[in-house]
């Protein structure tokens, strides 16, 4: 990274070094200087994570739940508030959440291709008193999008346009975009004017190259580029490396180095 670029570089311990136990995958991202992104803290040691001494950069912000039905935003908020206490543990800074709630195949758990202007106002209403909660507790929940095209089928408020139209819509330092530019170029593309239209709600940029989802430089995406603008634009805060490794991890992370250099 080049002396003009401020924000930091961050690398999933889920997609990593997946050979290795949990903890070690953690350990060796963080020796290669970056910071470290989990996901379901729920299968996670915590206190032997935190121990490594990485800094963590997100998690997961809930368990099960959705933004729309009434018994699938109780389960949002209680256990976006246990997730609250477990960030304590490893001090995330940002919790992620999803337009629902996805299984283990990051598929969601109540499909829906269509949503009405009421869901809307509900799913707004929701992450308001999740905004809230994050902001009570000095932490912010972040909103990401997705693709619906090979990834996420079924997944409501997916495009990076839907989440950020909420983000906008809600107004709070307690929720801000955690924009995927891996799922919004399959989703939307036009990455570069995207970045400038969202910039002030991003909380995290996350990155992986198309097809694929290996690190940049393995497909169709000129992240050059995107650093570049993310460099004019002043962005400070963390790119994240969510991608597979195309050969191993070692070098994925080499090249997403390369690519943000600035």
């Amino acid at each position: 990274m080049s002396a003009s670029a401020s924000y930091r570089l961050a690398a999933s311990a889920e997609m990593l070094y997946r050979d290795l136990p949990f903890v070690e995958r953690v350990q060796r991202i963080h020796e290669r200087g970056f910071e470290v992104e989990i996901w379901d803290w729920s299968s996670k040691d915590l206190p032997e994570l935190a121990a490594t001494g990485a800094t963590f950069s997100s998690m997961t912000g809930y368990l099960r739940g959705d933004l729309t039905t009434d018994d699938g935003i109780a389960e949002l908020l209680s256990t976006a508030a246990e997730s609250l206490r477990m960030a304590d543990v490893i001090d995330s800074p940002r919790l992620n959440l999803h337009g629902t709630g996805l299984d283990a195949d990051g598929l969601p758990v109540r499909p829906r291709h269509d949503v009405s202007s009421g869901d809307w106002l509900i799913a707004a209403d929701t992450l308001s008193r999740l905004a809230d909660l994050g902001e009570r507790s000095g932490r912010v929940f972040t909103l990401e999008n997705l693709n619906t095209a090979v990834d996420h089928p079924g997944t409501p408020f997916a495009r990076a346009a839907d989440t950020l139209a909420l983000v906008q819509t809600v107004d709070s330092p307690g929720l801000r975009l955690n924009l995927d530019l891996y799922h919004a170029q399959i989703g939307e593309g036009n990455l570069t004017d995207l970045v400038g239209r969202a910039m002030p709600w991003i909380g995290e940029i996350q990155v992986a190259d198309v097809p694929g989802r290996c690190e940049p430089g393995t497909g169709e995406i000129r992240y050059e580029a995107i650093a570049a603008a993310l460099g004019e634009l002043g962005y400070d805060g963390v790119v994240g490396l969510e991608s597979w490794a195309k050969t191993d991890s070692d070098a994925a992370l080499d090249a997403f180095r390369t690519a943000f250099a600035g």
